[in-house]
């Protein structure tokens, strides 16, 4: 058994479905469904007992401490975070508690937890970190990709309290002894991404015949990896990552944010045609940049290839063209995640109920 938090979130809910895709250990799935936890993303799991799933706050902590006394799992994998950084500009606090105090709850809860289990499980347990590039802060155009060792420098609320989260797991391996890994990951794309991101927004926008923003010029560079590449290489650092140890997840994809709205346009003029015959990229409305705005971040991801043998399997061609063929064909999910019909649905289904299996919930 291992625990997942943010497991109704997007590179969450892709991981569990990988997960369970390729094993039998179950999992406790705990998410607190916020705006963008949803639990369509883990449809086809419906009456799957392999998934167990308890809505709740990971800084509660006496829901943690049951959840790990009574599923005495052998790994937590945390997702669980806000991650917007727009959203972490107007408000910056619930940034601070989900992610600093909910990542110090967390840690205490598995301290306590693995410090009980016998030699042979305390060694084998794990506690996985997920972060990001942005801790690292800008890099210029010519500057080399952040490696494991580049010196954090965040510039917004968010990134600031996702550092924040990585040197609470940090010292709790180094003081604690608690066998803590983190990955550092570049910018994901895939299915089930919540659309105020970058590409399900120009996606969504562009079949609604919505203006495309871009902020600023849109030269602002990013390094791109598709989900089902980031989930891999999370199950391949739970299986052989050392203790201690931070590694950087990348696709190798630096490219600018206009750019990745041109590719996108360009699959959409080819799969589902304006009727006026113009490309989705006359839709393209470039706004005021936003405060802080990084320009750019690259990953060096040489050290997870090097020693764990890991390596995007997508390409960024191969890999976007999936992601739009996946909301193309996922209409019904669209429909709803933009109506808020599903969280309508999830507060008359779960209001109170607390743990449930998948079994009984769907």
């Amino acid at each position: 058994m291992i625990l997942v938090t943010g497991g109704a979130g997007f590179i969450g809910a892709n991981f569990i479905l990988d997960w369970l895709a390729s094993s039998d250990e179950p999992v406790v799935n705990l998410d607190k469904l916020t705006y963008a936890g949803n639990l369509e993303n883990l449809a086809r799991l419906q009456n799957d007992p392999r998934h167990v799933f308890a809505q709740g706050d990971i800084c509660d902590r006496a829901l943690v401490d049951s959840l790990l006394a009574t599923h005495q799992p052998r790994a937590i994998v945390h997702f669980a975070a806000e991650s917007h950084v727009d959203r972490s500009i107007h408000c910056p606090g619930e940034f601070i508690r989900t992610n600093v105090e909910g990542t110090f709850t967390l840690l205490e809860a598995a301290r306590a937890h693995w410090s009980a289990l016998p030699a042979d499980a305390r060694t084998a347990f794990r506690f996985h970190h997920v972060s990001t590039d942005e801790v690292y802060g800008s890099l210029t155009p010519t500057a080399a990709p952040f490696d494991e060792a580049h010196l954090y420098a965040p510039n917004s609320p968010y990134s600031a309290s996702k550092a924040a989260s990585d040197h609470l797991a940090r010292a709790w391996f180094h003081t604690y002894g608690l066998p803590v890994t983190t990955s550092n990951c570049s910018n994901n794309y895939g299915p089930f991404h919540f659309p105020e991101k970058l590409i399900p927004l120009i996606i969504l926008n562009a079949l609604a015949g919505k203006p495309l923003p871009i902020y600023g010029d849109g030269l602002q560079v990013r390094d791109w990896l598709y989900v089902g590449d980031h989930c891999a290489a999370i199950r391949r650092i739970l299986t052989a990552g050392l203790p201690g140890e931070t590694y950087n997840v990348g696709g190798w994809n630096e490219m600018t944010n206009l750019d990745i709205v041109g590719k996108v346009c360009a699959l959409l003029d080819a799969a589902r045609p304006r009727a006026d015959g113009l490309s989705y990229s006359a839709q393209i409305t470039h706004v005021t940049d936003r405060p802080g705005h990084d320009r750019r971040y690259a990953i060096d991801a040489r050290k997870i290839e090097r020693e764990l043998g890991w390596r995007p399997a997508e390409t960024f061609e191969s890999g976007i063209a999936k992601t739009v063929r996946w909301y193309l064909e996922h209409a019904e999910w669209v429909k709803h995640v933009q109506s808020g019909a599903y969280r309508d649905w999830v507060s008359r289904q779960y209001g109170g109920r607390g743990e449930q299996t998948t079994r009984k919930e769907h």
